[in-house]
């Protein structure tokens, strides 16, 4: 239920209670049965009133269960789309850390073999 629906139950009937309490009142009985029909009618008008704020409880535990298993379901969702990109993420590392050892070995293999022919050249000028 809303708000505007409790509010509205809520004046139904606390209005019920005072016509039917006024209604008593003014009606011409005896003192001990008026005072009786407004016991009855107290009586009546408190339970009323549980059953509806019964009702209402109800309807709220009903929208917070659904509202947390929505919630449950969201965090699920979101939990496996950060799995999802973290693995991702993990494959473009690995990738990457691959892509540059290789890069490291032909980097190394080059400076050697420029480092040879630099050896070469220089016996070459410490012989003449």
């Amino acid at each position: 239920m809303g708000n505007n629906s409790n509010n509205t139950l809520i004046g139904i009937l606390a209005g019920t209670a005072i016509g039917a309490t006024l209604g008593i009142l003014f009606a011409p009985d005896k003192g001990v049965n008026t005072r009786q029909r407004i016991s009855d009618e107290a009586l009546a008008a408190k339970d009323k009133f549980a059953e509806g704020a019964m009702a209402a409880r109800d309807t709220i535990a009903d929208k917070a269960s659904h509202l947390a298993d929505r919630a449950s379901h969201l965090k699920d969702s979101f939990v496996d789309s950060v799995q999802a990109k973290k693995m991702t993420l993990d494959e473009k590392v690995e990738y990457i850390v691959s892509d540059a050892s290789h890069k490291t070995e032909d980097v190394i293999t080059t400076l050697e073999s420029k480092l040879a022919t630099l050896k070469e050249k220089n016996k070459k000028l410490q012989k003449s």
